[in-house]
């Protein structure tokens, strides 16, 4: 066999957990100065508007243009970009669309309200976010699926008006990207990218008018720009590498196992693909897989720098231990290649998408399965969820006072306020009280 492509490591050993934390860690931008630099473009298109935009999509993406109005991308060209697609993809972008949406609406939340014993209405009032701006990477990393993914949870969930900023380096549209905003549907698109875009979304310029919430993914300039402007607007992650990790007990076809592990790799140098498993003759099987794949894959030098830099294989001694382990990780992609695997789904409580069972590949959830492919990333599942029709809505708490809810609940309310040193709240309640 060829060199060891994937590190070994044994969760039986006493150096394992130093041994995963330095495979897990992840350093991020390769900038070391990108905070100061994305500050800096976030300044000037929050000063200067237009002006600077214009400025730094001609320096940034090669695209010059004398206003904003000659970057924007209306109805029209996008119906003309849709049609020009072969009858495959146009079906493609149609049939993912459909299960897209079939499967957000069952994430449609209703408002709810309740009358207690002495006739206080109290209840939720569920709002889409009026306005929200979508990020679509361009270029080389052009991803028709991201924006199906993006745009139609929000749709669902009856956002008003969504605009989608993408840019265009050199002038290269991407006719499938311009497909699929035609079929999510859009309200504005303009062809600017970088943290430029997202100050403007979140401050707004001249010609853009700022936005609620920005959502979607893209490269180190662009998470760091959300991150500052987030407050400011709302924002969905700030997302690392792509990650994937394989729980198997050795049921499944090594390819199966390999081509999945290969299917993250692919993304970036940076992404990561882990195979967990219990079975330590399956692990060499998975390898050696890996190296008669290899040599057939069109990103082979990317895919093989992932796994040496970030990948893993890790021997786990039975069914609970791979699962702590899958807990700890928190992947945003859990595949389950085991047999029987709904009964392992109760043991993980940390990951953004569990795939089950051999057949169901992560790449199924990339394009086509109907839940939103964008994810919690680098250990985020402990806390964080899929994008879905519920990160385009807010609740509103509402609450309708009866009289004789004054008269049972005012002492109550008074009592709170007083033990805080805030004799005005306690009047408040009070004074309704007298009135009685």
């Amino acid at each position: 066999m060829s060199a060891q492509l994937v590190a070994r490591l044994d969760a039986s050993t006493e150096s394992f957990d130093a041994e995963l934390e330095k495979t897990l860690d992840w350093q991020g931008a390769t900038f070391p100065d990108i905070e100061q630099k994305v500050a800096a473009i976030v300044a000037d298109v929050r000063a200067k508007g237009d002006q600077a935009l214009l400025r730094f999509t001609k320096e940034f993406d090669a695209l010059a243009a004398d206003s904003l109005d000659q970057l924007r991308v209306d109805a029209d060209q996008l119906a003309a970009a849709f049609e020009s697609l072969p009858a495959d993809q146009r079906a493609a972008l149609r049939g993912a669309a459909q299960r897209i949406r079939q499967y957000h609406e069952y994430q449609i939340e209703s408002s709810w309200s309740y009358v207690d014993r002495w006739g206080n209405r109290l209840g939720q009032k569920i709002t889409p976010l009026q306005r929200v701006g979508v990020y679509v990477p361009g270029g080389q990393a052009s991803y028709p699926s991201s924006v199906l993914m993006t745009l139609i949870p929000a749709r669902v969930a009856g956002v008003p008006e969504l605009v989608v900023t993408t840019p265009t380096p050199r002038d290269e549209v991407n006719q499938m990207v311009l497909g699929a905003l035609h079929v999510a549907g859009v309200d504005e698109v303009i062809r600017v990218g970088g943290a430029q875009a997202i100050a403007a979304l979140a401050f707004g310029t001249e010609s853009l008018s700022r936005v609620d919430k920005i959502v979607g993914p893209g490269g180190a300039f662009v998470a760091e720009a959300k991150r500052q402007v987030f407050g400011r607007v709302g924002i969905d992650i700030i997302a690392g590498p792509s990650e994937v990790l394989v729980v198997a007990d050795g049921s499944t076809d090594p390819e199966w196992t390999a081509i999945d592990l290969f299917s993250q790799a692919e993304h970036d140098a940076a992404a990561q693909s882990i195979l967990v498993s219990t079975n330590d003759e399956f692990l060499n099987r998975v390898e050696a897989s890996m190296h008669s794949l290899l040599p057939r894959m069109q990103r082979r030098e990317i895919i093989e720098e992932s796994l040496r830099g970030r990948g893993a294989f890790i021997k786990a001694a039975d069914k609970q231990q791979a699962c702590e382990i899958a807990n700890r990780i928190a992947p945003e992609h859990l595949e389950l290649h085991v047999e029987h695997a709904s009964d392992w789904v109760d043991a993980i409580h940390h990951a953004g998408a569990i795939f089950c069972g051999s057949n169901t590949g992560e790449t199924f959830g990339d394009y086509v399965a109907g839940p939103s492919h964008v994810l919690p990333t680098f250990g985020t599942a402990r806390f964080g969820s899929p994008l879905g029709v519920y990160d385009f809505v807010k609740r509103s708490s509402v609450i309708d006072m009866s009289s004789q809810g004054v008269e049972a609940l005012a002492d109550i309310a008074q009592t709170l306020a007083e033990s805080e040193g805030l004799q005005a709240h306690g009047l408040a309640a009070s004074m309704r009280m007298k009135q009685r």
